[in-house]
């Protein structure tokens, strides 16, 4: 299919031309990815009635781009307070905060920022000049596939574990019991409900999020005066530009990491109902495997944070795809986005991008100028938003623990789940005080329930027959590619322990 570039040219300056609804949509959604328990999803949905009376152009392009901004908002209170402002970004807490902690909050969030900016603009791009192509690879993405790439994520727990091989196992095991939680996939038979309506769908994610990081290390902070270790606080009183300018170097410097990683966010969002989580966790355990330091990763090292937060925004444009293409939406923001296009009489699908190119491709090219229009829009902020490490736990802890718990209602509107949020704090605190990974557990109730889905999909397919999982070529090539991510780990290790003995 070849461009018409007249007409790329002109979406172009359209779309610069709407900067009075892509800036305010940007700021707006920085806003509700930093507070947990807000996404792009139910955010848009307490919008429809003014999306919905707005010409379409218009309500796809503010949609568009409040879900690119959320995606990168998600990332700064990871980083600042060890707390996801979405599910995307749990992975970056890993190395995010221990950053923060060493006083390096701000070159954290600017390679957030730059990591987030950088992914998004190059999934976007490439998603407007291969729209065709990326629609075919959402065909051959099936349950057999999914399985494998689900297993990627989950060999993160194994990752964790290397620590202390014991307490992350168990840590992990425990999170994917909770995710087990609810009616089962096959005769929707109710599992360990405990009688609570609540619960029939499984553990909800945001409560188990906001209890398990937010109110937990608000719990375990309470006993120090801030966040920041000596030496960190030393380096965090003197901000300066030239941290930000560390920031984009260290940046600059892994643009490679930066763009594989945005293309595995790519990839799973182009898959339906796969989604940020997965995408994150999976580049977050990739990265790791084939870093020359792998040591090193909860440490507090950039690439712990660059890897998560560029897949996490590559899965924006990614999870457009199927909706614009064929009519299937690809995650909750995109499915609020079909009711939009649906009430406005858009008929989705291969037609659109013949009969309303203008649409069509808009939507994707307003991506684009959104993540241009974030450099001097959300970069600056990063020297101010550091100082919020230096504020006292004593004021800190209570505003994330009543903040946070009043985010956990918001999703479904339950009473119910602000209850849950605060088992959840209890069991996290516990977990840290004892020694144990709550990203572990958290890894468990997210990606164990979705695991579960598609493998017992796979299996009803092929009446029970278990070599369904090693039935597709591509379905193969990712299991050769699991096994050499679990085995280099290994053969490196014992690569250096020959060289240090010779």
């Amino acid at each position: 299919m070849g461009w018409d570039f007249n007409l790329l040219y002109n979406l172009i300056s359209t779309a610069f031309g709407w900067w009075y609804i892509i800036i305010p949509a940007v700021i707006l959604g920085t806003l509700v990815g930093a507070v947990p328990g807000f996404n792009a999803a139910n955010t848009l949905i307490l919008l429809l009635p003014l999306t919905l009376s707005m010409k379409i152009e218009l309500a796809m392009v503010f949609m568009a781009s409040l879900y690119c901004a959320t995606q990168l908002g998600g990332g700064i209170p990871a980083i600042l307070v060890n707390i996801p402002g979405t599910g995307g970004a749990a992975a970056t807490t890993l190395d995010g905060y221990m950053m923060a902690k060493n006083g390096k909050a701000q070159q954290a969030l600017v390679c957030c920022f730059a990591s987030s900016v950088l992914g998004g603009l190059i999934t976007s791009i490439v998603v407007v000049l291969a729209m065709p192509y990326l629609v075919q690879m959402s065909f051959y993405i099936r349950s057999v596939e999914m399985v494998v790439v689900m297993l990627f994520g989950l060999t993160l727990i194994a990752v964790i574990a290397a620590q202390d091989m014991l307490k992350g196992l168990i840590a992990g095991f425990f999170g994917l019991l909770i995710g087990a939680i609810g009616a089962d996939q096959i005769y929707s038979t109710p599992r360990a409900t405990f009688g609570f309506l609540e619960l029939y769908e499984g553990v909800p994610l945001v409560p188990a999020l906001i209890g398990l990081f937010a109110i937990s290390e608000a719990l375990a902070m309470i006993d120090k005066p801030t966040i920041l270790t000596e030496e960190g606080k030393a380096r965090a009183v003197t901000v300066r530009w030239a941290d930000t300018i560390e920031g984009l170097v260290i940046s600059a410097r892994h643009w490679w990491l930066i763009t594989w990683t945005a293309f595995v966010g790519l990839i799973i969002g182009i898959i339906p109902g796969a989604g940020a989580s997965i995408a994150a966790f999976v580049a977050y355990q990739q990265t790791r495997t084939f870093s020359k330091h792998p040591e090193l990763f909860g440490t507090g090292i950039p690439e712990g944070v660059l890897a998560p937060e560029s897949s996490n925004n590559g899965v924006t444009s990614g999870s457009l795809v199927p909706l614009m293409a064929i009519g299937v939406p690809g995650g909750s923001t995109a499915a609020v986005m079909m009711v939009v296009l649906q009430y406005q009489g858009i008929v989705l699908g291969p037609r659109l991008f013949i009969q309303n190119p203008e649409l069509a491709y808009g939507v994707f090219i307003s991506m684009v100028v959104a993540y241009i229009f974030m450099i001097p829009t959300i970069l600056p902020l990063a020297r101010y938003l550091s100082r919020v490490t230096l504020i006292p736990t004593q004021y800190l802890a209570p505003l994330i623990i009543g903040f946070t718990t009043v985010g956990s209602f918001a999703p479904r509107e339950y009473i119910f789940d602000m209850g849950l949020a605060l088992v959840f704090g209890i069991i996290g605190y516990i977990a840290r005080r004892t020694g144990y990974h709550v990203t572990a557990i958290l890894i468990g109730i997210i990606l164990g329930p979705i695991f579960e889905r598609y493998l017992m999909r796979a299996l009803r397919i092929s009446q029970g027959d278990i070599s369904v999982l090693f039935s597709s070529t591509i379905g193969n090539v990712l299991w050769v590619l699991l096994v050499l991510s679990l085995l280099l780990p290994y053969l490196r290790q014992r690569r250096m322990r020959k060289t240090t003995a010779g």
